[in-house]
Order: structure tokens, then C-alpha cells, then sequence
């Protein structure tokens, strides 16, 4: 029998994971379950795919993440772990830019969490929602869907819910233009994960409290915050949110008129978002390659990029990238349809 090694090896990879060492927990998961499907233990093998499932997700590895929970779901008969199934792949095919596939899993997901009056499910899906509309570019339906989750994860109490709100809610109004207000919303985030020791979410809001201090034009104070994200993603391996730190980071740099030193962190970014396979991500990578090459002179190069940025935007229904390769072209942009208010004068541009 193997099933009190396979609890052991499940036990030690919850930890794992609580701490944020997710490689570390992958490889207990993956003994774990091949110990537990060896000794047919059906309960264990699917608790131990969706927490396998989970962390792949967290890591950036969304093709096994999707992978694990479509086995997980086709096996699940109790309605709430399907539904917790169906909202796992909603947020892998997220994060691979399929915003649409995204919707449809995660508003299956909320139909069960609402049948069975399970809050705290529908509470996160209903986050999840939001961030899912962001990456379309509908802002202003994000903000409104966030405020309606961190209503709801403030009626459960339950802090890191309503610190990982605020994130969304600091992300959203940052896209929106609304500098200020997305400071707060990532200060309050901060100020929650510290107190709570939760490396993730306070690596999130780093990341965001510098994107904010760059929009402000502070980019001395946007760095120093960069590089306390990057110092904790690098200790988590997450290789996701660290790509857009990258990302921050190639920005802050060409807008200090350092070009050798953005030109090599958007390398470092793309070569995550190629990893991960994010569409969106490669798409800011060739606004900031184009960008660079703009501010080198070489303005048919830039043009190249922008309008391939352009196209595998609208390939994937990017609204907000879109508008920002249009901007960089020169041509209308759409922006306010979107729910974005933004001015800019002459490159190097600081995208939010």
C-alpha cells in the first residue's frame, strides 16, 4: 500500500506551495500521484491533480495546468471541485491570451458556485472575471466587475481576497489612466500582504507600486520597487508575473534613455512570454522594440514593429494593446471607447 507515502508527499507539497516554492512542489505532487493512482486511490489522485493543476498554473506552465484540470474535471462528480476545475482553465487560457475561452470556462464555473451558494467560489470567479475583462480591454467593465468581487471578499473577510482586488483594481485604473488612484489600490494591497507574509501578493504589488511610481514620472522610485518584485519572483518561479516585472523594468530604462539597458530586459521579457507562450506579453515586447528603434532613428524598423504588434493585437482581440500600436503608428486610436484616458507627446511613450 502506498496511500500513507502518498499523503506524506501531498502534505509536504501543500507546504511547499503555501511558501510559495513551487518547483519544489510540483515534483511532491507528481510522486504524490503517481503513488496514489498506483495504489487506486481515486480521491487522492484528484485532490492531487488540481493542486498540481493550481501550481503549474502559478508557474506559467498553463498547457499542463490545462491538461491536469481537464483530467481532474472528467472525473470530478461533486459540483463545487468541477466547478473549481472549469474556473482552473478558465484562468490558464487567461493567461494565454484566450480571453474568450476564458469566459465561457469561468462563467460556467460561477453558475455552479451560485447553484450550490458557495460565496468564496464566486467571489474568485467573479475576480477572475474581472481580470479576464482587462486583458480584452473592456476597463471599465474590469473596474466594475473588481469592485464587485472585493465587495464580496469583504463580506467573507477574507484578506487576501480583497488584497488580490485591489491588485486587479490598481491594474485596471493604471490602463485606465487613473495614476492616483491605482497608487492607492496597490498600496492597500501591499499593506495587506506584507502583514500577511504572502510573497506572491506582495511581489504583485511591488510590481504595481512601481508601474505607478513610473506613470508619475518617478522612475529612480520605480526601480527600486521593480527590483524588490524581481528579487521575491525569482525566489517564488514565477516566471508569469516576473515577465512583465521585466517588462516594467525595459520601459523605466528607455524612458531614463538607457536603450542598451531596456533593449536587453525586454530580450529577458520576451524570451519568458515565448516560454509561457503569452500573446499579450510578446506584444509589448515588439511596442518596445519598435519604440527603441524609433529613438534610434531608424523609423521604418519601428513601423514594422508597431504594426506587427498591431496585427497579433487584433489577432487576439487585445483592445488595449491595439489602441497602443495605433498610437504608436500615429492613427486613431479608440482609446476612449475603452474606457482609457490617456495624452501622449513625443517618444519614448510611458504605456501604462
Amino acid at each position: 500500500m502506498t496511500t500513507g507515502n502518498a499523503d506524506k508527499l501531498f502534505a509536504d507539497a501543500e507546504k511547499a506551495r503555501s511558501g510559495s516554492r513551487y518547483p519544489i512542489a510540483v515534483d511532491l505532487y507528481l510522486r504524490a500521484l503517481a503513488c496514489y493512482t498506483l495504489d487506486g486511490n481515486a480521491e487522492g489522485a484528484l485532490d492531487c491533480r488540481i493542486a498540481l493543476a493550481d501550481t503549474y498554473r502559478m508557474t506559467g506552465d498553463f498547457a499542463d495546468a490545462i491538461r491536469h484540470y481537464t483530467e481532474a474535471l472528467a472525473s470530478a462528480t461533486e459540483p463545487p471541485v468541477r466547478a473549481d476545475c472549469s474556473s482552473g482553465i478558465g484562468l490558464a487560457y487567461r493567461a494565454l491570451g484566450d480571453w474568450k475561452a476564458a469566459l465561457e470556462h469561468l462563467q460556467a464555473a460561477d453558475v455552479i458556485y451560485l447553484a450550490e451558494n458557495d460565496k468564496r467560489g464566486h467571489a474568485f470567479v467573479t475576480w477572475a472575471i474581472a481580470g479576464t475583462h482587462r486583458i480584452h480591454g473592456n476597463i471599465d467593465k474590469a473596474i466594475e466587475t473588481f469592485t464587485e468581487a472585493l465587495k464580496a471578499y469583504e463580506k467573507l473577510k477574507d484578506r487576501r481576497g480583497v488584497g488580490y482586488c485591489h491588485n486587479g483594481l490598481g491594474g485596471a485604473n493604471r490602463i485606465a489612466g487613473r495614476f492616483k488612484e491605482s497608487e492607492k489600490h496597490y498600496t492597500k494591497a501591499n499593506k495587506i500582504f506584507e502583514n500577511m507574509k504572502d510573497r506572491f501578493g506582495t511581489a504583485y504589488s511591488y510590481c504595481g507600486l512601481g508601474n505607478a511610481r513610473r506613470m508619475a514620472g518617478d522612475f529612480k522610485g520605480a526601480l527600486a520597487y521593480f527590483k524588490k518584485a524581481e528579487s521575491r519572483y525569482k525566489r517564488i518561479g514565477d516566471r508569469v508575473s516576473y515577465a512583465y516585472t521585466l517588462w516594467s523594468m525595459a520601459t523605466t530604462s528607455k524612458m531614463l534613455g538607457k536603450l542598451s539597458a531596456a533593449s536587453e530586459r525586454y530580450e529577458q521579457a520576451e524570451a519568458l512570454f515565448r516560454a509561457t507562450r503569452d500573446q499579450r506579453g510578446l506584444v509589448y515586447c515588439k511596442l518596445g522594440y519598435g519604440e527603441l528603434r524609433l529613438l534610434e532613428g531608424n523609423k521604418t524598423a519601428a513601423t514594422r514593429f508597431f504594426r506587427n504588434a498591431l496585427k497579433k493585437a487584433e489577432e487576439f482581440g487585445f483592445e488595449v494593446e491595439a489602441s497602443h500600436a495605433r498610437q504608436l503608428l500615429g492613427i486613431p486610436t479608440g482609446y476612449e471607447k475603452l474606457g482609457i484616458y490617456l495624452e501622449f507627446g513625443e517618444a519614448p511613450y510611458n504605456l501604462p
